[in-house]
């Protein structure tokens, strides 16, 4: 990874879409809204006021600490639509006091003592992509300041175990330089969300992360084997097994915690061989339920035990919006992948199942062997389409945020017998909301992952806002989103985290004994209360 990072946005400054691809999107979605739309300049870091920090680091840590305005307004904001907004707009009103680079565990437990007498809060950061508000130094007024704690310095593959297929892995590391250390071994985590270039092992499992495979692995908790973990109250390090029943797994109670009751150092995770077969293939559904008739595919997909890597089904607009389709039909972009046998056989298969469900099959063409990019993705016809738009599109939201469009996105899981129900009435206010707020818009719709008891369905909306009114007009329309979803027994989220955004609705979701249980754990590992405050609990 080379370049500065954005201080207010997605990637590498000058990455992402060209001028002229820029001015190509504004005239497109002028045209399909009717209204006329203009960029921005980006904010310049020069250009931003930050407040004066309020603390002052130990000697004995002030080498891995920077007050630098840089560091402060980059680790400012995750990368929500409200962030990249603020940010855009040049808004930086509660920047981290400090910002700190730990080089070891000895250093995060000097950091966590100094914020625990000093009644510091500590933001554990990775590589900063949330997008629910989980590293907002959005704390109160009840602490002396803000300390970000900036994991990317422990970012080494430290052991590895060929003989169990698993590794040792320190948190910081970022999907890159986590698989640039596995390859020459001949093994990858096999995880890849749509953060990977920007994320770290760390937040894959803090946040319980979810990757590229829409089967079989889907979370991030699905490959720790153990975890060693920094608290205020001391080092927690769970027992490496396959497996155990020994009562609630410690594991389990960090993975999806946010950094709000410790700080992952390190972590054995359970890796695989590099896949070397694959093949890959798309399925049109034509007609106006075609998108029904793609879930009802899905599902048979899901119940069959074939395992693809890849089941993304897209409904019309999600398909023409990412160039996998023409905009009358759903597509389903199916793959396989294996580092020990032939794929062609499941594929086969699938498609089998697909053409029973009324899906028109195009001729499958198997990937040449080798591991290419190592990434699991199909690039030929609409998957190559889609895997472009999927990268792409975090650095296209960066343009439309400089054009006052509203660009966001929510995801959730219910099961297939609620599905068709849950979809409709998701769909029905999610466009009423943008309709009312914005008087017009577009809502798709696509899933993730599927399981065998039902699918995660990720929902796109893309709308004109009222330049200067854009997050009020974002509240309103999230705010009628997460209510259907939970209304019709849905997630508040399926792999987003809580954060700080989800937080209202979560309380709501989890069970009232879970939460004092939770409550109370967090009291246990973090008496002074230092770690994240704001999300989780």
């Amino acid at each position: 990874m080379s370049g500065r990072r954005k201080f207010w946005g997605w990637g590498i400054e000058g990455a992402g879409p060209s001028p002229e691809q820029c001015e190509g999107i504004a005239k497109t979605l002028a045209a399909r809204f009717g209204v006329d739309l203009s960029a921005r300049p980006a904010p310049r870091l020069e250009d931003v006021e930050l407040r004066a920090p309020r603390i002052e680091p130990p000697a004995a840590l002030a080498e891995r600490c920077t007050t630098a305005a840089a560091d402060r307004a980059g680790h400012h904001y995750g990368k929500s639509y409200r962030d990249v907004v603020r940010g855009f707009r040049g808004e930086f009103p509660h920047p981290p006091d400090v910002v700190a680079y730990p080089a070891s565990e000895a250093d995060v437990v000097a950091l966590l003592d100094w914020c625990g007498s000093s009644r510091i809060a500590a933001i554990p950061y990775g590589g900063g992509s949330s997008v629910v508000g989980g590293v907002e130094a959005r704390v109160g007024d009840d602490y002396a300041g803000v300390v970000c704690v900036d994991l990317t310095r422990l970012d080494r593959v430290l052991e590895i175990d060929r003989t169990s297929r698993a590794a040792r892995i320190q948190a910081g590391a970022l999907g890159p330089v986590l698989e640039d250390q596995l390859r020459p071994h001949g093994l990858t985590l096999r995880h890849f969300p749509q953060s990977f270039e920007f994320s770290t092992l760390g937040g894959w499992i803090a946040t319980r992360s979810g990757g590229h495979y829409a089967t079989l692995y889907t979370h991030i908790e699905d490959f720790v084997e153990s975890l060693r973990v920094v608290t205020p109250s001391g080092v927690s390090e769970s027992r490496r097994l396959p497996g155990s029943g020994a009562g609630p797994s410690p594991d389990r109670l960090f993975v999806g915690s946010e950094g709000s009751l410790g700080v992952i150092t390190e972590a054995w995770m359970r890796v695989q061989d590099r896949p070397r077969f694959r093949a890959s293939a798309s399925v049109r559904f034509p007609g106006a339920d075609g998108f029904l008739a793609g879930a009802r595919a899905v599902r048979a997909l899901s119940q069959s035990a074939l395992f693809p890597t890849n089941c993304r089904l897209l409904d019309p607009t999600e398909a023409r919006t990412s160039g996998a389709g023409s905009g009358s039909e759903a597509v389903l972009v199916l793959g396989f992948e294996s580092a020990d046998h032939e794929t062609e056989a499941g594929l086969a298969r699938a498609l089998e199942l697909c053409r029973d469900h009324g899906g028109v099959l195009p001729e499958a063409k198997p990937e040449p062997k080798g591991e290419g990019d190592g990434d699991g993705a199909h690039r030929a016809g609409a998957a190559g389409a889609w895997r472009k738009a999927f990268l792409q599109a975090p650095y296209v939201r960066d343009v439309l945020v400089s054009m006052a469009v509203i660009a966001e996105t929510f995801e959730t899981a219910i099961t297939w017998d609620r599905f068709e129900a849950f979809h409709a009435a998701v769909m029905a206010a999610t466009r009423d909301a943008v309709q009312r707020v914005c008087g017009t818009g577009s809502v798709a719709c696509r899933f993730t992952h599927v399981y065998p008891d039902g699918p995660a369905p990720y929902y796109s909306v893309l709308a004109p806002a009222r330049r200067g009114g854009e997050l009020e007009q974002w509240d309103e329309i999230k705010a009628a989103a997460s209510e259907a979803l939970l209304a019709a027994g849905g997630t508040i989220t399926h792999h987003h985290a809580v954060g700080r955004d989800h937080r209202p609705w979560h309380e709501r979701q989890r069970p009232e004994p879970f939460a004092r249980a939770l409550a109370a754990a967090k009291r246990e590992l973090d008496p002074a209360g230092i770690l994240n405050p704001g999300v989780i609990v």
